[in-house]
């Protein structure tokens, strides 16, 4: 049985096909995805209503929006995250520093990886 089995993870990704992609990804490692969200209110909203236990977030979001407020909101509560992405550490905001950097492309079970990791309390500051 996988560390991830029964985990609610919220997913924070505007492109519907890595969405779709990790949704599988996660449900296939027996992790609940509880919301999926494109923007940064769509996100905060479900948020609020879903009380995810970790968030996955992609950086860039619709309508020219970064995860930013979202990253700042997750470490404002204790929710620990993943940043997946293509951009270097030192180009993100510091909201991103409590969270566990995924650097795109990556195969399922370095996400899987890198979600145990934000669960143990490791960030990319550690």
């Amino acid at each position: 049985m996988s560390g991830l089995q029964d985990l609610r993870i919220l997913v924070v990704e505007n492109d519907e096909m890595s969405a779709a992609l990790l949704q599988m990804q996660l449900a296939q490692s027996g992790a609940v995805v509880v919301g999926q969200a494109a923007s940064v209110s769509e996100a905060l909203r479900l948020l609020e209503e879903t009380h995810p236990q970790i968030a996955l977030l992609d950086y860039r979001l619709a309508n020219h929006e970064t995860s930013d407020p979202v990253a700042q909101a997750l470490a404002a509560r204790r929710i620990p995250f993943v940043l997946a992405t293509g951009m270097a550490l030192d180009h993100l905001p510091e909201a991103f520093r409590s969270g566990v950097l995924l650097t795109k492309p990556y195969l399922t079970s370095e996400l899987n990886a890198a979600l145990t990791r934000a669960l143990q309390g490791t960030s990319v500051a550690s």
